[in-house]
């Protein structure tokens, strides 16, 4: 064994391989079928010579292993045709007719397969040698996967978005190429998971007949997730549901049934079940942002008998940019199985794993042009205290706060200390920085969402846990609100985040959400209509990410459920940037702590230095043990090593041991040459205690001691009372102006297109005196074809680029409707500034009684004048009178038709006529 040579200890290796995977090896000259039913024989002879390893199954010779030395790795491919070779071969006591079927090469390392039956054999390589229960009923089967993968049905396209249709007919051809990896790249919320579902239903059926997919998730929630897609879903070719047809579970333990069809876990789940060790729950509800990008030396997947290489056909990863790289990859690429990623955010890296085999491309712009998802426009909120920190004066009390417990102390600033933009709300706090965003968010809703009642649903992305509280409370005041309004959903709450977001998602509290992480992505909120960053971005995919929270399109109907007074279906989001994120590139306990206001930094120098008083000391070594409560395991080693290997928590004890009364007496009396029980006087107990703290003082530095401040500094935060913000800009991103006259500019284009095919724009543009005749059905016919067409011009938003256009900052329109009718007005001509239709029909209205007053002897009475107000109040909000009308509030309560008759007699159709026309003129 020691001096073997590289073949034979290939030999070794592989023989361990070979037994893992359920195979006995035997030597030619020990054959014994009966040890198992997969015997594995070494040099087996055959017609060109002896075969390395010929595999049996149930005594019927199925394939070949050459073996070949560790080295041979780099050039394994090449003794391919030698391999082939041993298959093609007749054996020596077995009569083959056809070539063997199971060809492997292997290094001991490196193993690679070709399965002779694929339309065109290619080798692969695989984490280890199928078993032999697999090959037999591989054996039993007519096709091989491979070729049954030629075989797709044509797709019933009915109830499939194009995009959808395209990424399933392009990955059933990757299929059909035998490509080992496909990439479906899908916006968010076109679909990814129904396309994945439908392409899971696709090759379970017949006559595809995969045996089992995986279903990888990185979160708990989107397990969850795919699970109730899976049970909801309905193929178009069957009525019955898909858990109806297929066996689908979702892994809570280490158990998999072995009749599960697709299953889906957590990619660490999977790992853990491969390494055969408990698994930590925990792992699936940790922020995936922090876990599948930090590195970590992983430990490596070892072949689990249980769940062979072979147990999954296909694999279809979610979120597939995250969870492929560092600890988890092995858990991939341990599988002998196609590999389908979902994402609507790739990198390069994406692309790289999945060697540019890209199915999709559907991106987010295409999803808007396609109506699929809504697109976004930016508003920026500017502080100064945001832009460029500010500054603490020496000598003013100020608060320090744990940044866990939230216990609060008050000391006095011992020096001028400025902050930067970026310690806002990690070590310094400013609530009047946060209070600032909040009000003008607040403030400027009517602006960004004319029209609405209440505040949209909004999520407000924060720094920190300890942040997102702040925030919280902020928020409540200032919209003067319970805790119902505004709800935190973290991985870090104490409430179910699933229920808190089912709130959020359905009813209509809360209004407003604060997050650090959870709801990034893979949580679907379609209401969500604003995204306000109070946190910085650096990751282009995560920011991607989590603006796709807003792109999600909803109803009117379903909109109105949890805001009530939205006037229309989703038409866009508003990302609110308070932070520059649109343009950066991408408990402890106090023992004896006597001088709480000065810092700890001036008591360890103090000490350093000389300083041996109680008061000093007491409080540097409660200051120090309430610190080491908050340390790592990482902080405390970086300590120690500063102070020459000794723990912190051993500095405590020697700080207090050296003022301790009854240790200091004893040194007192030793050096004064006292018996034990007389007195040594005070200055020898001084001067003891100064020499006991003395040596204890001896393990500071100046570098310990700026470590354990900066340290300190980082758990901690500075409370700033009386550095007030004032707010620097508060607009749309870009210019304001230039913005409105392209968006007006789009609107008056569409209306001048459509001016030969809408009957109301015929009629005002074409001939503009007959604008009286225009019905309620006519303009809401325009409406309803404005938002089908292009839902981004909606008639409120419009409405706000003119008024900014024409300076008007009046009343805004009632309604959709009303300032659609103002809008036609104004690009028409007929308004040569933006004008609220309502005010239009009063002038009017007004201008027509004085006229029929000055020209008539006979004025109108007041009931009749009552009638003309109704009358005027019911064209201003549907800018026609019929009739008709006088059977609908408020006109029925007046009598209706008879009721208008009795006032105004043979003149009542003259009257109906003249307000038409002189109204809307």
């Amino acid at each position: 064994m020691i001096n073997q040579n590289p073949e034979q200890k290939a030999r070794d290796q592989i023989d361990a391989l070979i037994a893992q995977a359920g195979w006995v090896v035997q030597d030619k000259k020990k054959i014994d079928f009966s040890a198992s039913t997969g015997v594995a024989v070494r040099e087996y002879q055959t017609a060109v010579g002896p075969a390395d390893y010929v595999l049996f199954v149930d005594k019927q010779a199925v394939g070949v292993i050459e073996a070949k030395p560790e080295t041979w790795g780099e050039k394994i491919t090449t003794v391919e045709d030698q391999s082939q070779g041993y298959a093609n071969a007749t054996l020596k006591w077995v009569n083959n007719s056809l070539p063997l079927r199971f060809v492997y090469e292997s290094t001991g390392v490196i193993t690679r397969f070709t399965d002779g039956l694929d339309p065109n054999p290619r080798s692969r390589e695989v984490f280890n040698f199928h078993r032999p229960e697999t090959l037999a009923k591989w054996l039993k089967e007519t096709k091989s996967l491979r070729s049954r993968l030629q075989d797709f049905p044509p797709l019933i396209q009915e109830g499939l978005r194009d995009c959808q249709i395209t990424a399933i007919t392009n990955l059933e051809e990757s299929f059909k190429k035998d490509r080992p990896r496909a990439l479906v790249q899908m916006a968010t919320g076109s679909g990814k998971t129904f396309t994945a579902i439908t392409a899971s239903y696709r090759l379970l059926r017949e006559p595809i007949s995969a045996n089992r997919i995986l279903f990888l998730v990185d979160t708990k929630n989107l397990g969850e997730q795919a699970e109730q897609e899976y049970m909801s879903f309905v193929p178009n070719d069957d009525n019955r549901k898909f858990t109806e047809l297929y066996t689908v579970q979702r892994l809570k333990n280490q158990y998999i049934a072995t009749d599960a069809q697709v299953c889906i876990s957590t990619i660490q789940r999977m790992y853990s079940i491969l390494k055969d060790e408990p698994f930590d729950e925990s792992l699936e509800e940790q922020n995936p942002a922090e876990q599948f990008t930090k590195p970590k030396e992983p430990l490596p997947v070892v072949y689990n008998e249980k769940i062979p290489p072979e147990f999954f056909d296909v694999i279809i990863i979610d979120e597939c940019h995250r969870s492929i790289y560092n600890l988890w990859r092995q858990v991939l690429e341990y599988f002998d199985a196609y590999l389908v990623g979902l994402t609507a955010t790739p990198d390069n890296r994406t692309y790289g794993f999945f060697r540019k085999n890209v199915v999709s491309e559907y991106n987010h712009e295409k999803a808007v042009a396609d109506g699929v998802n809504v697109g976004n426009e930016i508003f920026v909120i500017e502080t100064e205290k945001t832009k460029q920190g500010g500054k603490i004066k020496a000598k003013q009390q100020v608060e320090r706060r744990e940044r866990t417990t939230r216990r609060k102390r008050w000391e006095q600033q011992d020096q001028d200390e400025a902050y930067t933009a970026k310690q806002l709300d990690r070590n310094i706090v400013n609530p009047d920085q946060i209070r600032t965003v909040i009000r003008t968010f607040r403030d400027a809703l009517p602006t960004i969402f004319p029209g609405r009642k209440e505040p949209p649903k909004t999520l407000i992305f924060a720094k920190t846990d300890s942040h997102a509280d702040d925030i919280i409370q902020t928020v409540r005041d200032e919209f003067d609100e319970g805790n119902q309004f505004c709800k935190k959903v973290t991985y870090k709450i104490d409430e179910d985040p699933k229920s808190v977001l089912a709130q959020f998602r359905n009813d209509y509290y809360p209004r407003i959400a604060v997050t650090v992480d959870m709801i990034a992505t893979g949580t679907d909120v379609k209401a969500l209509e604003c995204l306000l960053f109070m946190r910085d971005v650096k990751s282009k995919n995560y920011f991607e990410q989590m603006k796709g929270r807003g792109t999600r399109t909803l109803d009117k109907d379903s909109l109105q459920k949890v805001t009530p007074s939205a006037q229309s279906a989703k038409t866009h989001y508003v990302i609110i940037d308070a932070i520059g994120v649109t343009k950066s590139v991408k408990t402890a306990s106090q023992p004896l702590i006597t001088k709480p206001s000065v810092p700890l930094k001036d008591l360890a120098m103090g000490v350093m230095m000389g300083a041996s008083d109680n008061d000093t000391v007491s409080s540097l070594a409660g200051r120090l043990a309430r610190l080491d409560k908050q340390l790592d395991d990482k902080e405390r080693a970086r300590i120690a090593e500063k102070a020459g290997g000794t723990p912190l928590l051993m500095i405590v004890g020697e700080l207090f041991n050296a003022i301790d009364g009854d240790l200091v007496e004893q040194k007192a009396l030793e050096m004064v040459g006292q018996p034990v029980g007389t007195d040594p006087g005070d200055d020898a107990r001084n001067k003891a205690q100064q020499q006991l703290v003395r040596q204890v003082a001896n393990v500071f530095n100046g570098e310990l001691i700026e470590l354990i401040d900066s340290i300190r500094r980082d758990k901690e935060q500075t409370i700033v009372h009386d550095d007030l913000d004032t707010v620097l800009k508060a607009e749309w991103d870009g210019e304001t102006t230039e913005n409105a006259k392209v968006l007006t500019q789009e609107f008056a284009n569409y209306l001048k297109e459509q001016a030969d095919e809408i009957d109301a724009l015929a009629i005002y543009f074409n001939t503009p005196a007959r604008r009286s005749e225009v019905t309620y059905p006519q303009i809401k016919a325009l409406l309803d074809k404005l938002k089908q067409d292009r839902p981004k011009l909606a008639p409120l938003r419009i409405w706000q680029a003119y008024a900014h256009l024409d300076n008007y900052t009046d009343e805004n329109p009632l309604t959709e409707l009303t300032a659609l009718v103002a809008l036609v007005r104004r690009v028409c001509g007929i308004d040569s500034a933006i004008t609220p239709f309502g005010s239009t029909v009063r002038k009017n209205f007004q201008d027509w009684i004085m006229k029929y007053h000055s020209g008539n002897s006979e004025k109108f009475n007041e009931q009749q004048m009552q009638w003309l107000q109704a009358i005027r109040d019911h064209i201003a909000s549907s800018f026609h009178f019929e009739r008709d009308d006088l059977d609908m509030t408020p006109f029925d309560a007046k009598g209706g038709l008879m009721g208008m008759y009795q006032q105004f007699g043979d003149k009542m159709d003259w009257v109906i006529e003249e307000l038409n026309r002189e109204l809307v003129a």
